[in-house]
């Protein structure tokens, strides 16, 4: 009993490996995709993500504590260099500029006021000394007078003594009054400094607050495109403030975002493939951002042709880092078939049939897989995947 049920259950099982094989020895070619085998070029890429950016666009930020008053152009619109953009409401500014120039007025009337009291004070301190040196000369002919008369016998020793006392007192007066002349002449050098300086940086304020309220007339600095403004009409905003972004459409750069975890395979100058659509644009890493943000890291991407008509700001588009290439290799196009390992099946088309090979697989990328053995040029695989047919041998291909 026990054999014709082991006996039954292997006929069961023939029969269902030969039902099996009666439906999967066959397909047909409508169902397939095949590609022909080439000599060509290879790049092994990495998968990255882009944003194409304007590779110079202009932010122009309010020079000072202002409110919006009006917008002039729109987003999107061609503006002309020189063109006003964007008019602030500069009032609180201009009674700024006014309080300057009035605080500025005054201390040059200052000046004018101590330069006439220190030079009242210097011509005192210099007549008192001219009277000083008249009186020292007085004294000197009194000591003469009376040592002439004591010698003659008409004055006593006492008289010439204190004639000799008073020119010498005389005489430290006036040097005490010529070391205040010269202290006197420091200090009004330093006062006139002092107020000269502090003159000076209130100019210097006065024309750098004139300068802003010059650049408080919002006009972009070259030929673009308005790529943003801010129309919070009326909203009060400080200095630093971004008003308007101006971009030139004339060329753009990518900037490409990629997992960390691809963070030492990422170079500088490495060779960048960026896919638009069905085109190709090619380009290199000019820059790695020092950041991190989310485990992404971010780098730009400097095209070749950085004036492509293909390209528009803020383009979502996939770009490929390409790590290594080969040269001169067999080659076909990628598809489900290969699934990235190293050694793989795949069916090559002969005639009505299709016949497995085993073949070792190299460098790959979007476009392509490199064939390093097994195939010759101008034959003709499946890329479809093919994996429910990977226990045949070969397979019958029907119109």
């Amino acid at each position: 009993m026990i054999l014709w049920i082991i006996l039954a259950v292997a006929g069961l099982i023939t029969l269902l490996w030969i039902f099996r094989q009666s439906l999967s020895s066959s397909i047909k070619r409508t169902e397939i995709i095949t590609a022909r085998v080439e000599k060509g070029n290879v790049d092994n890429t990495i998968t990255a993500t882009g944003e194409v950016q304007p590779e110079f666009e202009e932010v122009i930020t309010s020079p000072i504590n202002a409110v919006i008053k009006s917008v002039l152009i729109d987003a999107g619109s061609p503006v002309k260099s020189g063109q006003s953009v964007l008019e602030l409401d500069k009032a609180f500014t201009e009674i700024e500029l006014a309080k300057l120039k009035f605080q500025l007025e005054l201390k040059e009337n200052n000046i004018a006021r101590l330069k006439l009291q220190l030079d009242k004070s210097f011509y005192d301190l210099q007549a008192n000394d001219s009277i000083k040196q008249l009186r020292i000369n007085s004294l000197q002919a009194a000591v003469q007078d009376a040592k002439r008369l004591f010698k003659a016998g008409g004055g006593t020793r006492e008289e010439v003594e204190q004639a000799e006392l008073d020119l010498k007192i005389a005489q430290l007066e006036k040097r005490q009054l010529e070391n205040e002349i010269r202290n006197k002449q420091m200090t009004m050098r330093t006062d006139m400094r002092d107020s000269e300086l502090s003159a000076q940086i209130q100019r210097k304020d006065l024309d750098e607050l004139e300068r802003k309220l010059q650049q408080a007339n919002i006009v972009a600095s070259r030929d673009g495109v308005i790529t943003w403004v801010n129309k919070n009409i009326g909203s009060q905003i400080g200095v630093g403030a971004s008003l308007v972004k101006v971009a030139d459409l004339a060329s753009y750069r990518v900037v490409g975002s990629i997992s960390d975890a691809f963070a030492e395979q990422v170079k500088t100058g490495m060779p960048v493939i960026a896919r638009i659509n069905d085109s190709l644009l090619r380009g290199t890493v000019a820059n790695i951002h020092p950041t991190i943000q989310n485990n992404i890291m971010s780098f730009d991407v400097q095209l070749d042709n950085r004036s492509s008509k293909l390209l528009r700001p803020n383009m979502k588009l996939d770009i490929f880092l390409v790590t290594a290439t080969s040269n001169g290799v067999l080659r076909v196009a990628n598809g489900a078939a290969f699934k990235g390992t190293a050694v793989q099946d795949i069916f090559v088309v002969q005639g009505n049939k299709a016949v497995r090979r085993t073949v070792h697989l190299g460098l790959s990328n979007f476009d392509y897989v490199e064939l390093k053995d097994q195939v010759t040029p101008g034959e003709v695989i499946i890329t479809t995947d093919m994996s429910q047919y990977k226990h045949l041998q070969e397979i019958t291909l029907k119109d």
